[in-house]
């Protein structure tokens, strides 16, 4: 078992650790917690970060904590954060922490008999019989207004003028987390809370509450926000949040998302994103690095991260979809795509529509006069005798082709291909 920190080290996983905290990890198992509001049903590539953490610290030998915070979630948390978010209610926040546990399992084992099992917790378990003169009470007199005010996520909010401050309910959230944390300290002896560094400040009024009313000792290591090396936010794209649930971000929208990295953050994604060891990671960076055409460290990253996430057969599905556009894929291969796979290898490509009564039809007709793929019938034609028209990924070698039912795609499309880059989608009413 390697040594936590030093793990995290090589790996420039570390932004700020409280003193004492390596020296703690060194002196064997311990137990630690990561905090994730449940405002969404899926994780998203962001949280990866946390949960990757939590597997080195469990695959180190020590004793994960993932909590879901049921409590947390239906506050806010203001760090970051310019405006207040919308609040959720118990039946949205109870579906969403149901989704987020199961995703949990993919990555932390909660099974086994081992010691150091992970375990989840929702803090809505203990603070859901709280009275607000009990929390007032208990909880409000362990941390001063002044304490809380110097922390930068409050600052910021309140230093702003042109933004609308910041409302009790979203001041009293570093006193929940920090709740948190003694709570866990008390009932199950969790000595370390583990984050992201915006969550710094949260994190050490929980390391403070705890020697306050303990006179214990607790321990604060968060690692660095994750950056893309053009300055854009990591884990968005166009079209949103790159989520680990399949149903909003496919399999092979996932693998391509990683696939496509920069060379620079392909260096840097595979030491946070991967279990692979140091020699393992310095050997494909060396290897990249000789010809960086070939792109083996974006691949090997997105291999290693989709097969984690999703499964090997997802990955193998992933990699056979990108061959679609660029590769010598079959017609075999096409018809063994999923649908949503199907749309998104060839999202924004042309479409059209036609009727499903108007099969049979010749393939010059078609591509000619019910759609305008091409201008005109001779041009078609002369582009089926020059061997540079295919249907579903196989070549049409003559004009008098009639295109049918079979050649319908999940019972919906027709794929049409001009040359070697140009697709089109038929769509069949």
């Amino acid at each position: 078992m390697n040594n936590f920190f030093d793990e995290l080290k090589w790996r420039g996983m570390i932004h700020s650790v409280t003193p004492g905290t390596e020296e703690e990890l060194k002196k064997g198992p311990m137990s630690a917690y990561v905090g994730i509001d449940p405002t969404g049903d899926s994780l998203h590539i962001g949280h990866l970060v946390s949960i990757m953490i939590l597997k080195h610290f469990q695959a180190c030998g020590n004793k994960p904590y993932a909590l879901v915070g049921g409590a947390t979630g239906m506050i806010g948390d203001p760090s970051m954060k310019s405006h207040e978010r919308n609040l959720l209610d118990s039946e949205t926040l109870a579906h969403n922490v149901k989704c987020i546990k199961e995703q949990l399992g993919k990555f932390l084992d909660f099974d086994s008999d081992a010691p150091n099992k992970a375990e989840l917790v929702n803090n809505y378990d203990w603070m859901k019989d709280y009275s607000f003169i009990d929390f007032t009470r208990d909880i409000g007199k362990m941390i001063t207004v002044n304490y809380m005010m110097a922390k930068d996520s409050v600052k910021k909010r309140l230093g702003d003028e042109s933004r609308e401050g910041m409302s009790f309910t979203e001041f009293t959230y570093q006193l929940l987390q920090g709740y948190d944390f003694v709570y866990l300290y008390e009932n199950h002896g969790v000595k370390l809370q583990l984050g992201g560094a915006d969550q710094w400040g949260n994190i050490t009024t929980g390391t403070e509450m705890i020697r306050r009313r303990n006179g214990g000792e607790a321990y604060a290591l968060t690692c660095p926000l994750i950056t893309k090396a053009d300055g854009g936010k990591f884990g968005k794209t166009e079209k949103g949040n790159i989520w680990l649930d399949p149903e909003r971000t496919s399999p092979y929208q996932f693998y391509q998302f990683w696939l496509n990295v920069s060379d620079d953050d392909a260096e840097k994604y595979i030491k946070i994103f991967t279990l692979l060891d140091r020699q393992t990671i310095e050997s494909a960076i060396e290897e990249h690095r000789q010809d960086p055409g070939q792109r083996k460290l974006q691949k090997l990253l997105a291999k290693e991260v989709t097969i984690m996430v999703h499964s090997e057969k997802e990955y193998e599905n992933a990699v056979k979809a990108s061959q679609m556009l660029f590769g010598k894929a079959t017609s075999e291969d096409l018809r063994s795509l999923d649908e949503k796979t199907f749309l998104a290898v060839f999202d924004g490509v042309p479409t059209f529509d036609i009727q499903r009564s108007s099969l049979p039809v010749n393939i010059v007709d078609l591509i000619a006069v019910e759609t305008t793929i091409f201008p005109s019938k001779g041009e078609a034609r002369k582009m089926i005798q020059g061997n540079g028209f295919s249907l579903n990924k196989e070549k049409v070698t003559s004009a008098d082709y009639q295109v049918s039912e079979s050649d319908i795609i999940d019972g919906k499309y027709i794929l049409a291909q001009k040359g070697k880059k140009d697709y089109y989608i038929i769509n069949v009413k």
